[in-house]
């Protein structure tokens, strides 16, 4: 072999160097355009991203021809939250609430942000004789965590070592149900009931756990809805769950259906969503019952009849599929001389609605307005995570060891229409005066019941003789 023909060492050549560097920058981009909700929960993939934005910056003076790439870069790195930052201490996390557990208007006002299992929250955990303890807690903390934290603030663990074994943690219900959860459970606050709360309690105890009095007592009158209008509650609604909805990330709708309970840690904004669909049928349910005069009622029937329709003029189906469902709800159902007392143009109206949220057919009707509205869009959600656990039961992931491409690609497309919802923003004229922001601070905190059997109990007693 000559000299001539030996292969000399690899060296880059500005031009090359400059394509190569450019192709990364793309690519890393694309990855940080499509997962940034993801990089903000998973804190390994975000130190990746760190280090690798590091040495970018540090060649940007020898490439002045990639400004444009680097800048978008830095801007997508700043949205996503990754801050760079020389502190060798982090800095303190902001704990957020709950949405359920707002009680003060301040906070029932703010604007909605999505939650990622490293936040933390406070919690109140109940004893037997329902004294508390209020924890600060991470959202994705397992049952365990939770009664350590119990246990550091009850000084179990000086007095009795042998004591925190012995505690377990249980959603009471406030129909009294009761269910144990399970030392390796994660995220368990967002998949409590809307009247659920978490005791911590000994086995010896666990039989004479009963709800809170608060939850079982009812207190009837007149309340807020009777004063508000009903195109105000509506879009107050809209926009509430506007928000909520914008929090939920795409793929926690896969991994709800996929994942199931290894997904938790994943769903927590899209539990929460699903759970303030059913606080809102229980919400009319509740109103409605709490009415004792006969014409107020009737009154309040033709108000949500109302809501129900501006919620659909909204494009908000989620909060328009509740509300026609509380309506229907048997104990609201069966007050035959309050639906008698309802004008027929609402009666035919409800009607309507009613065909419309009809499930016969695969809910051909709801679907075929659907597609004929525009974004943005409030979608009923449980119906696409209906649709998405079809699509996963009706095939395996794996066939023969090769992945199902066609059910991947199905999955895609029922994801994809989730992003079409969202590609417009929302833009309702609503006043920022006292009255409104009383109305939105309503709407945020619904006190409802959920108990089924005292719900029948007060239809019962408003109209013992109704079919």
């Amino acid at each position: 072999m000559t000299a001539s023909t030996i292969p000399s060492p690899p060296c880059w050549k500005e031009g090359e160097a400059m394509h190569r560097k450019r192709a990364v920058l793309v690519i890393l981009l694309h990855f940080l355009e499509t997962y940034k909700g993801i990089l903000q929960e998973e804190e390994k993939a975000g130190k990746v991203i760190k280090d690798l934005y590091l040495l970018i910056m540090k060649d940007s003076s020898l490439y002045h021809k990639l400004e444009d790439e680097i800048l978008k870069l830095h801007q997508l790195v700043e949205t996503v939250e990754l801050k760079v930052t020389e502190e060798s201490h982090p800095p303190s996390k902001q704990v957020k609430p709950l949405f359920r557990h707002f009680r003060r208007i301040d906070s029932c006002l703010q604007t909605r942000v999505a939650f990622r299992g490293s936040d933390e929250i406070f919690c109140r955990v109940y004893m037997p004789d329902h004294s508390y303890v209020t924890i600060r807690s991470r959202l994705s903390a397992s049952v365990q965590d939770i009664l350590a934290s119990v246990t550091e603030k009850l000084q179990y663990s000086d007095e009795q070592p042998t004591r925190e074994e012995a505690l377990i943690l249980v959603a009471v219900a406030s129909s009294g149900e009761k269910s144990v959860l399970q030392p390796n459970e994660e995220c368990v606050f967002t998949t409590l009931g809307i009247n659920s709360h978490l005791f911590a309690c000994t086995k010896e105890s666990f039989p004479s756990l009963v709800p809170l009095p608060e939850e079982i007592q009812v207190s009837p009158g007149d309340t807020e809805i009777h004063r508000v209008e009903a195109e105000d509650v509506a879009n107050h609604l809209t926009a509430f769950h506007w928000e909520l909805f914008r929090c939920v990330h795409e793929l926690e709708f896969v991994d709800y259906v996929f994942h199931g309970e290894r997904g938790r840690r994943e769903t927590a904004n899209l539990e929460l969503l699903l759970q303030r669909c059913s606080e809102v049928q229980h919400w009319v349910a509740t109103e409605v019952l709490l009415c004792e005069s006969l014409g107020k009622r009737a009154h309040l029937l033709k108000k949500f009849i109302k809501v129900a329709a501006v919620c659909k003029q909204n494009q908000d189906m989620l909060t328009f599929y509740a509300v026609v469902i509380g309506l229907n709800n048997a104990p609201v159902s069966r007050l035959r001389l309050t639906w008698e007392k309802l004008p027929g143009k609402f009666k035919n109206l409800f009607r309507k609605f009613e065909n419309l949220t009809d499930p016969c057919r695969n809910h051909k009707s709801y679907r075929e307005v659907l597609s004929r509205m525009k974004p943005p869009i409030i979608p009923f959600v449980p119906l696409i995570l209906k649709d998405l656990t079809f699509l996963h039961e009706a095939s395996k992931t794996l066939v023969d060891g090769l992945v199902n491409v066609e059910k991947l690609h199905s999955v895609a497309e029922k994801v994809r229409t989730i992003r079409k919802c969202r590609s417009r923003p929302l833009c309702l004229e609503m006043e920022s005066s006292p009255q409104q922001l009383q109305t939105k601070a309503y709407v945020r905190q619904f006190q409802v019941i959920d108990n089924q059997n005292l719900l029948f109990e007060l239809s019962h007693k408003l109209e013992s003789n109704s079919q």
